[in-house]
Protein backbone atom coordinates (compact mmCIF):
# COMPACT_ATOMS: atom_id res chain seq x y z
CA UNK A 1 0.00 0.00 0.00
CA UNK A 2 1.30 3.41 -0.94
CA UNK A 3 2.15 5.60 2.07
CA UNK A 4 3.48 9.15 1.79
CA UNK A 5 4.55 11.62 4.47
CA UNK A 6 4.31 15.32 3.62
CA UNK A 7 5.29 18.43 5.54
CA UNK A 8 5.29 22.09 4.61
CA UNK A 9 5.27 25.51 6.22
CA UNK A 10 1.76 26.95 6.23
CA UNK A 11 1.74 30.68 5.64
CA UNK A 12 -1.71 31.13 7.12
CA UNK A 13 -0.91 29.15 10.28
CA UNK A 14 2.71 30.30 10.46
CA UNK A 15 3.93 26.86 11.41
CA UNK A 16 4.88 23.53 9.87
CA UNK A 17 1.99 21.20 9.13
CA UNK A 18 2.19 17.47 8.46
CA UNK A 19 -0.06 14.88 6.85
CA UNK A 20 -0.06 11.30 5.63
CA UNK A 21 -1.42 10.01 2.32
CA UNK A 22 -2.49 6.37 2.01
CA UNK A 23 -3.34 4.74 -1.30
CA UNK A 24 -2.52 5.67 -4.87
CA UNK A 25 -5.89 6.61 -6.36
CA UNK A 26 -9.65 6.32 -6.24
CA UNK A 27 -12.00 8.39 -4.13
CA UNK A 28 -10.14 11.16 -2.30
CA UNK A 29 -11.03 11.41 1.40
CA UNK A 30 -9.93 14.21 3.70
CA UNK A 31 -9.72 12.56 7.14
CA UNK A 32 -9.68 14.73 10.29
CA UNK A 33 -8.16 13.38 13.53
CA UNK A 34 -9.93 12.95 16.85
CA UNK A 35 -9.78 15.37 19.79
CA UNK A 36 -6.21 16.56 20.40
CA UNK A 37 -4.95 13.70 18.22
CA UNK A 38 -2.34 13.70 15.47
CA UNK A 39 -2.23 12.89 11.78
CA UNK A 40 -0.67 9.47 12.45
CA UNK A 41 -3.10 8.22 15.10
CA UNK A 42 -5.57 6.56 12.72
CA UNK A 43 -2.68 4.51 11.38
CA UNK A 44 -1.55 3.58 14.90
CA UNK A 45 -5.09 2.60 15.92
CA UNK A 46 -5.58 0.31 12.92
CA UNK A 47 -8.26 2.49 11.33
CA UNK A 48 -6.17 2.92 8.18
CA UNK A 49 -5.39 -0.81 8.19
CA UNK A 50 -9.11 -1.57 8.23
CA UNK A 51 -9.25 0.09 4.80
CA UNK A 52 -6.22 -1.77 3.42
CA UNK A 53 -8.04 -3.56 0.61
CA UNK A 54 -9.72 -0.41 -0.72
CA UNK A 55 -6.47 1.53 -0.46
CA UNK A 56 -4.39 -1.18 -2.09
CA UNK A 57 -6.90 -1.68 -4.90
CA UNK A 58 -7.00 2.00 -5.82
CA UNK A 59 -10.60 2.45 -4.69
CA UNK A 60 -9.73 4.97 -2.00
CA UNK A 61 -7.02 7.50 -1.21
CA UNK A 62 -6.89 8.76 2.37
CA UNK A 63 -5.41 12.14 3.37
CA UNK A 64 -4.89 12.18 7.14
CA UNK A 65 -4.35 15.78 8.20
CA UNK A 66 -3.05 17.12 11.49
CA UNK A 67 -5.03 19.08 14.08
CA UNK A 68 -4.33 22.36 15.84
CA UNK A 69 -7.19 22.03 18.33
CA UNK A 70 -4.70 22.51 21.16
CA UNK A 71 -4.04 25.99 19.76
CA UNK A 72 -7.70 26.84 19.18
CA UNK A 73 -10.68 25.23 20.91
CA UNK A 74 -8.72 23.70 23.80
CA UNK A 75 -6.30 26.57 24.37
CA UNK A 76 -7.41 28.00 27.71
CA UNK A 77 -4.43 30.39 27.77
CA UNK A 78 -6.09 32.64 25.18
CA UNK A 79 -9.46 34.39 25.09
CA UNK A 80 -12.44 32.61 23.48
CA UNK A 81 -12.43 35.12 20.60
CA UNK A 82 -8.82 34.18 19.84
CA UNK A 83 -9.77 30.50 19.91
CA UNK A 84 -12.34 30.83 17.14
CA UNK A 85 -9.97 33.06 15.16
CA UNK A 86 -7.30 30.37 15.30
CA UNK A 87 -9.85 27.79 14.17
CA UNK A 88 -10.80 29.98 11.20
CA UNK A 89 -7.13 30.12 10.24
CA UNK A 90 -7.10 26.32 10.34
CA UNK A 91 -10.12 26.25 8.04
CA UNK A 92 -8.27 28.59 5.67
CA UNK A 93 -5.29 26.22 5.74
CA UNK A 94 -7.52 23.26 4.85
CA UNK A 95 -9.34 25.08 2.05
CA UNK A 96 -6.39 26.98 0.63
CA UNK A 97 -3.55 24.49 1.07
CA UNK A 98 -4.78 20.95 1.73
CA UNK A 99 -7.59 20.79 -0.83
CA UNK A 100 -5.34 22.00 -3.69
CA UNK A 101 -2.74 19.44 -2.56
CA UNK A 102 -5.40 16.73 -2.71
CA UNK A 103 -6.55 17.75 -6.18
CA UNK A 104 -2.97 17.67 -7.38
CA UNK A 105 -2.43 14.18 -5.96
CA UNK A 106 -5.76 12.79 -7.08
CA UNK A 107 -6.26 14.15 -10.62
CA UNK A 108 -8.85 16.69 -9.53
CA UNK A 109 -11.41 14.11 -8.36
CA UNK A 110 -14.30 15.30 -6.15
CA UNK A 111 -13.33 15.29 -2.48
CA UNK A 112 -15.03 13.49 0.40
CA UNK A 113 -14.48 14.46 4.03
CA UNK A 114 -14.70 12.38 7.19
CA UNK A 115 -13.63 12.19 10.80
CA UNK A 116 -14.18 10.57 14.20
CA UNK A 117 -14.99 12.37 17.46
CA UNK A 118 -13.65 15.93 17.11
CA UNK A 119 -12.68 14.99 13.58
CA UNK A 120 -16.37 14.37 12.86
CA UNK A 121 -17.11 17.91 14.02
CA UNK A 122 -14.44 19.28 11.66
CA UNK A 123 -15.69 17.18 8.75
CA UNK A 124 -19.39 18.00 9.14
CA UNK A 125 -18.82 21.65 9.96
CA UNK A 126 -16.55 22.14 6.95
CA UNK A 127 -18.88 20.28 4.59
CA UNK A 128 -21.96 22.23 5.68
CA UNK A 129 -20.13 25.55 5.46
CA UNK A 130 -18.53 24.77 2.08
CA UNK A 131 -20.80 22.15 0.53
CA UNK A 132 -19.77 23.12 -2.98
CA UNK A 133 -16.28 21.72 -2.35
CA UNK A 134 -17.33 18.21 -1.32
CA UNK A 135 -19.47 15.34 -2.55
CA UNK A 136 -19.70 13.29 0.64
CA UNK A 137 -19.28 13.74 4.39
CA UNK A 138 -19.05 11.09 7.10
CA UNK A 139 -19.19 11.99 10.81
CA UNK A 140 -18.51 9.21 13.32
CA UNK A 141 -19.05 9.83 17.05
CA UNK A 142 -19.17 13.58 16.51
CA UNK A 143 -20.05 16.51 18.74
CA UNK A 144 -21.76 19.19 16.68
CA UNK A 145 -22.12 22.04 19.16
CA UNK A 146 -18.95 22.81 21.12
CA UNK A 147 -20.76 25.40 23.25
CA UNK A 148 -22.96 22.85 25.01
CA UNK A 149 -21.83 21.51 28.39
CA UNK A 150 -22.36 17.75 28.70
CA UNK A 151 -21.03 15.15 31.12
CA UNK A 152 -17.23 15.63 31.15
CA UNK A 153 -17.22 17.88 28.08
CA UNK A 154 -17.09 21.62 28.70
CA UNK A 155 -18.34 24.60 26.75
CA UNK A 156 -15.14 25.30 24.82
CA UNK A 157 -15.83 29.05 24.75
CA UNK A 158 -16.58 29.53 28.46
CA UNK A 159 -19.93 31.19 27.83
CA UNK A 160 -18.61 33.64 25.23
CA UNK A 161 -20.60 33.85 21.98
CA UNK A 162 -20.24 35.72 18.70
CA UNK A 163 -21.24 35.33 15.07
CA UNK A 164 -18.19 33.29 14.08
CA UNK A 165 -18.81 30.81 16.88
CA UNK A 166 -22.47 30.51 15.90
CA UNK A 167 -21.64 29.84 12.25
CA UNK A 168 -19.18 27.10 13.24
CA UNK A 169 -21.65 25.11 15.35
CA UNK A 170 -23.66 22.93 12.92
CA UNK A 171 -26.23 22.03 15.55
CA UNK A 172 -26.97 25.75 15.92
CA UNK A 173 -26.68 27.33 12.48
CA UNK A 174 -28.56 24.56 10.67
CA UNK A 175 -31.67 25.34 12.70
CA UNK A 176 -32.04 28.82 11.19
CA UNK A 177 -30.40 28.40 7.79
CA UNK A 178 -32.74 29.86 5.18
CA UNK A 179 -30.55 30.62 2.15
CA UNK A 180 -31.96 28.35 -0.56
CA UNK A 181 -28.73 28.34 -2.56
CA UNK A 182 -26.76 27.07 0.43
CA UNK A 183 -29.46 24.56 1.36
CA UNK A 184 -29.58 23.21 -2.17
CA UNK A 185 -25.81 22.71 -2.19
CA UNK A 186 -26.01 20.87 1.13
CA UNK A 187 -28.78 18.66 -0.25
CA UNK A 188 -26.36 17.46 -2.94
CA UNK A 189 -24.05 16.00 -0.32
CA UNK A 190 -24.00 12.29 0.41
CA UNK A 191 -24.11 12.56 4.21
CA UNK A 192 -23.63 9.81 6.79
CA UNK A 193 -23.77 10.28 10.57
CA UNK A 194 -23.00 7.43 12.97
CA UNK A 195 -22.85 7.30 16.77
CA UNK A 196 -23.16 4.77 19.59
CA UNK A 197 -26.33 4.54 21.66
CA UNK A 198 -24.25 5.08 24.83
CA UNK A 199 -21.99 7.72 23.26
CA UNK A 200 -22.00 11.02 25.21
CA UNK A 201 -22.74 12.81 21.94
CA UNK A 202 -25.83 10.79 20.99
CA UNK A 203 -28.19 13.70 21.69
CA UNK A 204 -26.04 16.05 19.62
CA UNK A 205 -26.26 13.66 16.66
CA UNK A 206 -30.00 13.27 17.08
CA UNK A 207 -30.47 17.05 17.19
CA UNK A 208 -28.36 17.61 14.09
CA UNK A 209 -30.25 14.89 12.23
CA UNK A 210 -33.58 16.42 13.24
CA UNK A 211 -32.51 19.86 12.03
CA UNK A 212 -31.27 18.47 8.73
CA UNK A 213 -34.57 16.70 8.16
CA UNK A 214 -36.46 19.90 8.99
CA UNK A 215 -34.83 21.34 5.85
CA UNK A 216 -35.55 18.16 3.89
CA UNK A 217 -31.83 17.35 3.81
CA UNK A 218 -31.70 13.61 3.34
CA UNK A 219 -28.91 11.73 5.10
CA UNK A 220 -28.11 8.36 6.62
CA UNK A 221 -28.13 8.22 10.42
CA UNK A 222 -26.91 5.11 12.21
CA UNK A 223 -26.99 4.40 15.95
CA UNK A 224 -24.66 1.59 16.99
CA UNK A 225 -25.03 -0.62 20.06
CA UNK A 226 -23.00 0.47 23.06
CA UNK A 227 -20.57 3.36 23.24
CA UNK A 228 -19.15 3.64 19.73
CA UNK A 229 -16.62 6.28 20.79
CA UNK A 230 -13.72 3.84 20.44
CA UNK A 231 -11.15 2.97 17.76
CA UNK A 232 -12.47 -0.60 17.60
CA UNK A 233 -15.83 0.78 16.48
CA UNK A 234 -14.26 3.27 14.10
CA UNK A 235 -12.36 0.44 12.42
CA UNK A 236 -15.73 -1.13 11.64
CA UNK A 237 -17.43 2.13 10.70
CA UNK A 238 -14.86 3.19 8.12
CA UNK A 239 -15.24 -0.14 6.35
CA UNK A 240 -18.98 0.51 5.99
CA UNK A 241 -19.08 4.25 5.38
CA UNK A 242 -15.88 5.26 3.55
Amino acid sequence: MNREYHKWFSNVLQRDMELLVFGHGGRAVLFFPTRMARFYDYENWGVVGALFEKLENGELQLFCVDSIDAESFYNKTIEPRARIERHLQYEEYILGEVLPFMHQHNSGRPIEVAGCSMGAYHAVNLALRHAEKFVKVVGMSGRYDLTVQMENYNDLFDGYRDEDIYFNMPQEFMANLSDENILNRIKQLDMIIAVGEADPFLHSNQELSRKLLAHDIQHEFYIWDGNGHRPRYWRQMVQLYL
